[in-house]
């Protein structure tokens, strides 16, 4: 187990890709706390994990606040004692109607929901972790970005914009956090199916990427947990600054 007794923190795992992230963290030994806006999510995921053996607990945070955030990593001390992963996961998606259009017609007050929470939330998340695993001498921070800022993706500019500030923030926390041996990287998936299987108009457009692919197949949230674990793992101590295209082979750089 490549995890094993160590405690994560994931927001927005309460389903999608951050479910798998935290029952893939599970089975390999994690601790878990589960954090996610929609709390009865979180204890369905919560619940699944422990049914798998997992020491696992929900709670409600809305990243985007900082008393919220400060909430999670001080509940997350008190069950388990420490903090070695952060995965700042909760993001507001705008891949598919309604959220998407052209730059010019974007709802100005969307424009800072999406900032709010897919950038100054994971900045938040960052800050209320960083005083324990700075007195631990040691931590991983993952953050999840997206190939969109790398292709140019159009119809969300907020959304780019919000995962290419998300790339920049974790490359400036790299160097100042780097001097305490924490380690902070972005995960970049592909257009990833992650929403609920009868959802016809994200599978349409999920599978809209996939001429674009070497490997010519839907992509699903479990592609990523692999990646995600390493990133966790001892196998990643020296990577940091660092963002990794999970996408099939779209993005070749």
């Amino acid at each position: 187990m490549r995890l094993k007794e160590k405690v994560a923190i994931i927001t927005g795992a309460g389903g999608g890709i951050g479910r798998h992230f935290a029952l893939g963290f599970g089975r390999e030994g994690a601790k878990l706390a589960i954090a996610d806006i929609d709390l009865a999510k979180a204890d369905e995921t919560a619940d699944a994990l422990r049914k798998e053996g997992a020491e696992a607990f929900s709670i409600k945070t809305d990243v985007s606040n900082p008393e919220s955030a400060e909430e999670l990593a001080k509940k997350t001390i008190e069950h388990f004692g420490r903090i070695d992963i952060l995965v700042n996961n909760a993001a507001i998606l705008a891949t598919y109607s309604p959220l998407r259009g052209p730059f010019y017609q974007l709802d100005l007050d969307e424009w800072d929901r999406v900032m709010a929470v897919n950038v100054k939330g994971a900045f938040l998340c960052i800050r209320a972790v960083f005083p324990y695993m700075k007195a631990q001498g040691k931590g991983k921070i993952i953050n999840t970005a997206s190939t969109s800022v790398l292709w140019g993706a159009t119809g969300n500019a907020h959304y780019v914009a919000s995962k290419g500030g998300l790339i920049g923030l974790s490359r400036a926390l790299a160097r100042e956090m780097g001097e305490y041996n924490i380690n902070v990287n972005c995960i970049a998936p592909g257009s990833t199916s992650s929403e609920e299987p009868s959802n016809q108009v994200a599978l349409e457009f999920r599978q809209r990427a996939i001429p674009r692919r070497a490997i010519q197949r839907l992509e699903v949230p479990e592609d990523l947990v692999g990646t995600a674990i390493f990133l966790a793992s001892p196998d990643s101590d020296f990577i940091t600054g660092q963002t990794i295209v999970v996408d099939g082979g779209h993005i070749m750089r």
